[in-house]
């Protein structure tokens, strides 16, 4: 690949993936997180931009994924020599936002990229716009976490599906394409291209693909799936127009993978965050003598906003709207194997438990914090390490959970909401990545934008004590705001 210029070398797996598919009309690279498959994705319209074979980039992903490729994928990887126009979707349209917009349109030599979230295509506006888009030149069409369209009847499958027979070129991008069943594969492989599994219908390719057995209720006859055959000839199809790739077997990653989920607050959260920063504000203006306490306390509440509820004094607890726990949902569905999932707070460990539990039944998910029994805690972590075991979720707190013990079946590590302890976020980094290990290790911040969640990550991850930090480096305030 001698005409390839790569702004960021690429390991020796990124590169065979590359070889495989970049100058193919349609494509999957079915890599797991963390394997690298956004470079990929750049390193390849990047070529075919320079071949004259697009001019045009849409990329779709979901709502925690799609601003990353804004701020780090897209200006990381692309060759400096390249000029390109980047634009991130926004129903919002300033007049700013509109002069942007327009840059999409202008008749130049400039590479145009428009990354939008997937949800969008679900409205009017968000698929008009795609839609002009893509008619406008010739486009490569992405869709990052594919699964977002494995449903034949949700509008923003019909767009894409739509919209997909304009470009040029497309792909779709996903560690974990079969989330529920070999049937979530039917719409993803519709999207490149109809004739790639020979099928014309979805009923058809279920039938193939599914045992079913014919049930009546409520008046109506349907046919319900017990199971799946034929798989192994369904592999060998995809295997002619995909590439799949897992951590395990590539030896050039690094031990430790790092990944950011990005979410917004909601209007509620947005409400109480603001009311409790001025009344911080107050407070800490009128005390004489500034501690760290009377900090730590003002972000803590500012924090628990963030995650979606907040504390009163006196222990009740109101509940906000929020994006957290449908980011967890949408994660677990691109990752495979057992997983820890560590929050900061009771109250969030009792909403992810009964979501995991509605989502994947009783015997998935094993809790460890401050009121489950020793005899407890014991039977969750012999289940969790046990690879024939269905316990496929930890979710504890790092205060019980993040010392003196083994969690070595994990290759994913969430991070719901964090402590502020440095100590407690390496030690609990290290309960998966120790002794016992045959894995890389990906761990995922999920990170509530403009708020102090944000501030909060930062310095752990680059192994800063919160504490020093705001009271050393940084005054009080700017963590406040």
């Amino acid at each position: 690949m001698t005409d390839f210029i790569f702004n960021t070398e690429p390991y020796a797996h990124q590169l065979e993936a590359l070889e495989q598919s970049y100058d193919k009309t349609e494509y999957a690279l079915f890599m797991e997180m963390g394997c690298g498959k956004s470079k990929v994705i750049v390193d390849t319209f990047v070529h075919q931009y320079a071949k004259g074979e697009i001019y045009n980039v849409l990329i779709v992903a979901p709502k925690g994924v799609y601003g990353t490729w804004v701020k780090n994928e897209v200006p990381i990887h692309t060759p400096e020599h390249v000029t390109y126009d980047l634009v991130q979707w926004s129903s919002n349209h300033t007049q700013k936002l509109k002069k942007e917009f327009d840059k999409l349109f202008t008749l130049d030599f400039r590479l145009k990229i428009l990354v939008m979230n997937i949800e969008a295509l679900s409205t009017k506006k968000g698929k008009d716009f795609a839609s002009r888009f893509v008619m406008s030149n010739k486009t490569m069409f992405i869709v990052d976490e594919s699964t977002t369209i494995k449903n034949p009847e949700a509008k923003r499958t019909k767009t894409c599906l739509a919209l997909g027979k304009y470009a040029h070129y497309r792909r779709i991008l996903t560690g974990s394409p079969v989330t529920k069943s070999p049937l979530d594969l039917y719409s993803q492989c519709l999207f490149l291209d109809p004739a790639l599994l020979g099928f014309s219908s979805f009923y058809s390719f279920r039938a193939r693909y599914a045992d079913l057995v014919e049930k009546t209720g409520q008046g109506r006859t349907f046919k319900l799936v017990v199971g799946y055959k034929n798989l192994d000839e369904l592999n060998e199809s995809l295997s002619k127009f995909s590439h799949r790739v897992l951590k395990k077997d590539c030896l050039d990653l690094p031990e430790k993978i790092y990944q950011r989920r990005t979410i917004q607050m909601t209007a509620e959260q947005k409400k109480a965050y603001k009311e409790l920063q001025r009344f911080a504000f107050t407070k800490l203006a009128n005390t004489k003598s500034v501690t760290i306490n009377h900090i730590m306390t003002q972000i803590t509440r500012l924090h628990q906003i963030s995650c979606g509820f907040i504390r009163t004094d006196d222990g009740y607890i109101t509940e906000l709207p929020s994006q957290r726990l449908s980011e967890l949902s949408s994660i677990l569905q691109e990752i495979d194997g057992k997983a820890i999932i560590w929050a900061n707070y009771r109250h969030d460990i009792e909403k992810i438990k009964t979501m995991l539990v509605d989502e994947y039944g009783e015997n998935i998910v094993g809790t460890y914090y401050g009121d489950v029994s020793n005899t407890d805690r014991e039977e969750v972590i012999k289940n969790f390490q046990d690879p024939n075991n269905p316990l496929r979720f930890f979710v504890g707190n790092t205060q019980t959970g993040g010392f003196g013990i083994t969690l070595t079946e994990a290759k994913t590590v969430i991070y719901y909401s964090n402590n502020y302890d440095l100590e407690k976020r390496l030690q609990s980094e290290d309960r998966a990545h120790r002794i016992g290990q045959t894995n890389k290790v990906t761990y995922i911040d999920i990170v509530c934008e403009r708020t102090v969640d944000e501030k909060i990550v930062k310095a752990l991850r680059k192994k800063q004590s919160i504490a020093s930090t705001i009271l050393g480096e940084e005054r009080y305030k700017d963590w406040l705001t």
